[in-house]
């Protein structure tokens, strides 16, 4: 009799942003495939929910933003677990403006969560990863890295800043053999909280805009999961410093992508 085994079975994993969304689905989809789960989120009544409904998950209340809280995790879960093999950057904030609408609160707000905490991530996951060897940071980026967007200034800028840390990460560590694989996600739209927050605050202030917008493709959460559980399987072990767009031609088609 054989025993199946899953696609990161027994391996170690930090998912930030984990309380709904893109990370509760990586989150989930990573435990349905063997892998031992700790979730992070600020959000401490929603994320200790979503771990409850996930088999061996833990979850931590965590602000991405101070990098003592990720010196302390990424220890606490060495020493708990033994190892880490997975991170998976994926807390972040966006908020509608453009450049002349953004405020230097803003401007600080997205970017301490988005690019700090994805800085202080990389920076500690790598530390220990490559003691071992070994190790995937999976680091949450967008179609705005790629792709303009004049009312997205601030959350734009964070995601291009993610692409380019992405890439230095995933350089330095094939150039001094640490082992260590880091490569980015671009998401387009996906059916998520962030995005439906999004079009209400459109629908309120331009309802001919909201209406375009409810005619063009959205992804699942699970088609993002199914991406990161795959950079965090041996299965890609030759991808490294890639950017994985996961938006059905949008950033590629001239005109828009429909429903179907």
């Amino acid at each position: 009799m054989t025993t199946t085994r899953g696609r990161v079975q027994d391996k170690v994993a930090i998912i930030t942003g984990a309380a709904s969304g893109l990370g509760l689905a990586t989150s989930q989809r990573l435990a349905e495939e063997g892998a031992r789960v700790v979730m992070a989120d600020i959000n401490a009544e929603l994320g200790a929910a979503a771990a409850a409904g996930i088999p061996g998950a833990q979850f931590v209340v965590m602000d991405v933003t101070r990098e003592q809280n990720w010196i302390d995790l990424v220890d606490s879960t060495v020493a708990s677990h033994g190892r880490l093999d997975i991170l998976c950057n994926f807390a972040g904030i966006v908020r509608l403006a453009s450049i002349e609408e953004t405020s230097e609160e803003m401007w600080r707000q997205i970017n301490a969560v988005g690019t700090d905490g994805t800085f202080f991530g990389c920076k500690h996951a790598l530390r220990v990863m490559k003691a071992a060897g070994s190790g995937s940071i999976i680091n949450m980026c967008s179609t705005a890295s790629i792709q303009g967007g004049p009312n997205i200034f601030a959350y734009a800028a964070s995601k291009s800043a993610i692409r380019g840390m992405t890439k230095s990460v995933a350089c330095l560590s094939a150039q001094q053999g640490y082992g260590v694989r880091c490569n980015s996600v671009h998401p387009g739209n996906m059916a998520t909280p962030m995005l439906r927050e999004v079009y209400e605050i459109v629908r309120e202030h331009d309802p001919a805009s909201a209406e375009a917008m409810d005619k063009l493709w959205v992804g699942e959460p699970l088609d993002v999961a199914n991406m990161a559980l795959f950079l965090a399987s041996d299965e890609s072990r030759a991808i490294n410093g890639a950017e994985m767009v996961i938006d059905n031609t949008t950033t590629i088609t001239e005109g828009s992508v429909p429903k179907h």
